[in-house]
Parts: structure tokens; sequence; C-alpha cells
């Protein structure tokens, strides 16, 4: 099998090529720079970045795999959950291409993509709950075999992305938050100030909002002191701290309460040195193994597209040009 994977799913144009199960060649566009000057992505300019985006780069992926789209078997791409405008033009393009070659169509869950991205590096036993946690999502799975997924929480608000977003903003520390803010973190003292750890011991959803809050209050109560740059890092240690706490209690218990040793963590936050490191160790107490793709592969990317694409093409799976777009996905729910 020969595939082409388009993702434009928010902000990152993908296109990755995969032949006989391996990826051999991906290109990837970041829009970062465009988006940092409004603090957070604006769907408009995303989706006219892809579409400038787009075509290059899938020559390119073409011509460094030495293949044509005429020896294509298969276009994969990405349709939800997402930005609306952001998926349709990769949509439109993935059409377009599925048309002129008169090639099948797979439309591809985001974040089963992401929960899959680990397998692209090595194979995780079945069956393993997987947190998908970005600036778009936070969520956690049942992962009991391939496209076999069960939602067991999520985010009733802000994503915890979102949250590292906004609390870089109020700080003005620029775009994006989340690896500033972890790099900072590094020299700051992570017990410093007891922000909140929201529904901690509450179930499996997640919800954020509040714990930013806590941030905008402190700052109105304290900011004099966030002069000082020994104190600055010490809010966002804290801050840090009490999103990590969170993503991995919650984590770690639906894995014990499921009976499941084995953990996935994918998505842009999993690059995060402090959910790593705290995560591995939690796992370890409880005899659990966690899993974590490298860092290429945290970020969204084609590659991942790509494999989910190969394997529900495998099953004959396949879309018409009638395939649309959707800004939410919906799973079926764990049920104890």
């Amino acid at each position: 099998m020969r595939l082409l994977a388009i993702e434009t799913s928010c902000d990152d144009t993908g296109v990755a090529l995969m032949d006989r199960g391996r990826v051999v060649a991906q290109a990837l566009s970041s829009q970062v720079d465009v988006h940092a000057l409004f603090g957070g992505v604006v769907p408009e300019l995303a989706a006219r970045k892809h579409l400038e985006a787009l075509y290059p780069l899938t020559v390119k992926v073409l011509e460094e795999g030495g293949v044509t789209l005429a020896s294509l078997d298969c276009i994969g791409v990405t349709v939800k959950p997402g930005l609306v405008p952001s998926l349709l033009v990769g949509l439109s393009f993935a059409k377009a291409l599925a048309f002129g070659k008169g090639l099948p169509l797979v439309g591809v869950d985001h974040l089963e993509a992401h929960v899959f991205s680990i397998f692209l590096e090595r194979r995780v036993g079945f069956p393993f709950v997987a947190l998908v946690v970005s600036g778009g999502h936070t969520s956690l799975f049942l992962v009991k075999d391939y496209g076999d997924m069960a939602l067991v929480g999520q985010t009733r608000d802000d994503a915890a992305g979102e949250a590292f977003d906004k609390v870089a903003k109020l700080l003005n520390l620029g775009y994006p938050g989340g690896p500033i803010i972890d790099r900072m973190a590094r020299e700051g003292d992570p017990n410093a100030i007891n922000f909140p750890r929201p529904m901690l011991g509450k179930g499996w959803d997640f919800s954020f909002s509040g714990l930013k809050t806590a941030v905008v209050q402190y700052v109105r109560e304290h900011g004099d002191k966030l002069k000082d740059s020994w104190h600055l890092a010490d809010v966002v240690a804290s801050f840090q701290q009490a999103v990590v706490d969170v993503l991995v209690e919650k984590t770690v218990d639906a894995a014990r309460r499921l009976d499941v040793s084995r953990i996935v963590v994918a998505g842009g936050v999993a690059a995060n040195s402090a959910l790593r490191k705290t995560m591995e160790a939690r796992a370890g107490e409880e005899g659990m193994e966690v899993h974590f793709p490298p860092l290429v592969l945290c970020m969204d990317n084609a590659a991942m597209v790509a494999f989910v694409a190969a394997y529900r093409f495998a099953w004959g799976e396949q879309h018409s040009l009638d395939l649309d777009v959707s800004s939410r996905a919906t799973y079926p729910r764990v049920k104890l």
C-alpha cells in the first residue's frame, strides 16, 4: 500500500507519504509566527496558510519519496475534530487529488491519529489508557484495539494546552505558552503557590478554567511581585504543576480502576517535561507502563494520519466525495 496523508486540523500543515507501512517522506509547515501576533490561533488566517502550503508540501513529499500521484493507492485526510475552516482546506485538497486520479479517500479522526502516533515508533500492547492532551483537546480513552476507542473523560471547558496559552498571554510571556512555561518552570518552585487542582478526585472529566481564574486572581493581588523574575518563575512552575498533577492523577486512577497496566500520553502537551517526569514516576509506583511518542510526533503531523488511514483502508474503509468535516467527534463512553 502506498498512501498520501494530509493534516490540517488546526494551524500546522502536514503531508506524509507511507509506503508498505513505513513513512518514507513527510513535511510540516508551522504557523506559529503568524498567530503569535494575536496570542492564539485565528481560524481564518490558519485556513489561508494551509491553502498556501499544501501544494508545495505535497510536491516536496512526492519528490522525496520518488513517487507520483498516479502510483498512490489511497489519500488519507483529517476530517474531525478541529477548526472547520482549516479542516475544509485539507479535505478539499484531498478530494481534488482523489477525484483527479480516481483514488480512494479515507477520512481520519485527529484524536485517533494522536492515540496511535506512538505506533510509528513502537507497538504498545492492548488494552491501554490514552491521554490526548493539546491546545484544543484533553481527553482520556480506553483503547482495546486498532480503531476501538471509548471515551473515559474529557475537559468540560479549557483544554490543558489552552490553559497554558492563556496563562502565558496573561503574564506577557509569548506564544505558544506551553514550551515557554515549561522552560521557565525549571527555574521556579512548583510548590511556591498552592493553586487549585480542579476536579481532582471527582471522576475522570477535566476542567481548567477555574485554575486559569486562580492565576488571574493571584496576578491581581500580587502583580507587583511579578517584576522579579524568580517570583514569575515560581508562579508558572506552580501553575504547571497544578495542571500536571490533575492530568497524571486522573489518568493513573482511570487505568487502575479499569484494570489496565499500560498508559499512552499523546498530543502537544505530551512534550512537557514535567508531565513526562511526573507521569513516569506515578506509573512506576503503580507498576504500570507509560509510553510517550518522540517529541516530533507529539505535535500535529501527517505521519500519524497516514498510520490510521492505512489500517482503515486495509479494512476496506473508504469515503465518498460527499465526505464532510466536523469541529467535534463523538465516541462511545466507558460505563462503570
